[in-house]
């Protein structure tokens, strides 16, 4: 398992101390980007991540919850190890976001939502790195997790087939479904209100590790 860490219902005005307390836990920090219009909510742009990029060395993974994925991408300061995922059901044609997110010289990721069929994802699967499978409908944090979501999962993985494309999944995940998720078949899970709702967000994360069958010190 890898763990991305989703800040969107983190204390916003000490983030930078709150990533560091759990660098040593994490694999990634995921941020939520939303426009408001690709889904109900507006939370930040490219200026929190900028501004954290160069003081953290954890690998960014920059979920674009936007219409036009291929227009904003490019605002944002990455490095090569890092993600920015697009939704396939934005705007913009597939093939113009992965253009734009390439020429930032990082990895790129497709994210759907969870009434999207996976058949569309077909076409783009040669070229992306990340697969974000959503199991909840994007735009707030605290959702419960879809149960349909696990067998999505299990067709994912047979679509991937081998490619070097990492399958990830975001949204109402914690230590009582962490295991589940996992031998669905994903390998990266996005996880935000099981650790920042928790008394103690540490603690909460050594449980995640815990309950996922891979503890950690």
């Amino acid at each position: 398992m890898k763990l991305s860490l989703s800040i969107l219902n983190a204390d916003l005005s000490r983030l930078h101390e709150t990533i560091m307390g759990l660098a040593d836990l994490v694999d990634y920090v995921h941020f939520d980007v939303m426009d408001g219009h690709f889904v109900p909510n507006l939370t930040f742009g490219p200026v929190l991540p900028n501004a954290l990029r160069d003081k953290i060395a954890i690998p960014f993974d920059i979920h674009l919850m936007v219409d036009q994925p291929a227009l904003y991408a490019p605002r944002f300061s990455v490095r090569p190890d890092d993600v920015v995922i697009f939704h396939v059901e934005a705007l913009d044609p597939p093939d113009e976001a992965i253009a734009a997110i390439r020429r930032l010289g990082c990895r790129v990721g497709v994210s759907l939502r969870p009434r999207t069929p996976l058949s569309v994802l077909e076409p783009w699967l040669p070229q992306v790195d990340w697969i974000l499978l959503m199991s909840v409908e994007p735009g707030f944090g605290g959702q419960a997790f879809l149960p349909e979501s696990l067998e999505r999962l299990r067709q994912l993985r047979a679509k991937i087939a081998g490619r070097p494309i990492t399958l990830a999944v975001d949204g109402g995940i914690g230590p009582g479904n962490v295991r589940t998720v996992l031998d669905a078949g994903a390998e990266l899970v996005v996880v935000g209100a099981a650790i920042f709702r928790a008394p103690d967000p540490r603690q909460a994360v050594l449980e995640l590790w815990k309950a996922a069958g891979r503890p950690r010190d």
